[in-house]
């Protein structure tokens, strides 16, 4: 049998393009079936709130695979309190996600939802660096990939250039830093962090710097091919980052799980993990850090 496998960073599936006509029990059901077909047995799903469905109807659909999914709440923090984050508790969310975010992480508004997740044990995923776009451009480019091309022209069109102006015009990576998060865990050093990419490009010294001292603060392997090569190539796995700080998450679409746990496990073997090493990374960080496991100390 092959090893369990935590993801920490997987999105209700929506389609950006035309959101009314997807079918969402079928989706969920497929995003669960590509999920367990990978060897994932536990995934944080990222739903509600500023995308997409409402809270209690998102974690409605999350329940229809109880054993797989535990519900995280993605929340705007210019729009809730710490008695907002009680109710989704309530609610059955057991998680928190940011991203874009109108001031710096470590503002002191937010302070309320940082400090009540804390209380209620509620681990916080924490979007790190740029946020993405439909065309990567170190890769491809709309003047030589048809498919890109493609993509450039659909961008164009009113209905997904607004929603693209609704959330990414006010969305700066200078406020999503890792070195927020060192702010917020000295303030709060019981509320588990997890940062997404590994920080994000540009930001990996600042990741390290932060999961080297501060106990709650880990960081996903989310991101694609980029940040999986630089995660080798620039020695975060082991060396800059322990591995008691990595989690990973898949942040793609069904079509391509399998292939980023692929490349899980070859990482795996470049940068020369053992077996304990390799199953803190895929399975037992994320499970303490969801409290489905009792952290592990060495002994005398």
């Amino acid at each position: 049998m092959s090893e369990p496998i935590f993801d920490v960073h997987c999105h209700f599936p929506r389609n950006w393009q035309d959101p009314d006509a997807q079918d969402n029990e079928k989706a969920i059901d497929q995003r669960a079936d590509a999920l367990r077909s990978a060897g994932v047995v536990k995934a944080s799903l990222l739903c509600g709130g500023r995308f997409g469905m409402g809270y209690e109807e998102s974690i409605t659909f999350a329940r229809r695979h109880e054993d797989l999914f535990l519900p995280s709440a993605v929340v705007d923090p210019e729009e809730i309190d710490g008695r907002s984050v009680q109710q989704l508790f309530d609610m059955g969310y057991v998680g928190l996600k940011m991203i874009g975010v109108r001031r710096a992480y470590d503002d002191l508004k937010y302070f309320s939802v940082y400090e009540m997740a804390e209380r209620l044990g509620m681990p916080i995923l924490l979007h790190m660096g740029v946020i993405g776009g439909p065309i990567d451009y170190a890769v491809t480019h709309p003047r030589r990939d048809v498919d890109a091309a493609k993509t450039y022209k659909n961008m164009q069109e009113r209905r997904i250039k607004e929603q693209i102006l609704s959330f990414g015009r006010n969305a700066s990576a200078t406020r999503m830093r890792p070195f927020h998060m060192d702010t917020i865990a000295n303030t709060f050093p019981d509320l588990r962090l997890i940062g997404a990419h590994l920080g994000g490009t540009g930001n990996y010294d600042e990741s390290a710097s932060v999961a080297r001292w501060r106990p709650n603060v880990f960081f996903d392997l989310s991101g694609g091919d980029t940040i999986e090569r630089h995660a080798v190539e620039r020695g975060l796995i082991g060396q800059e980052i322990g591995v008691e700080k990595l989690v990973w998450g898949s942040d793609c679409g069904n079509d391509e799980i399998q292939s980023h746990v692929d490349n899980l496990e070859a990482i795996f073997k470049v940068v020369e993990l053992d077996d304990d090493q390799s199953s803190r990374i895929r399975w037992n960080n994320a499970a303490e850090i969801f409290g489905l496991e009792e952290p592990v100390f060495a002994e005398e």
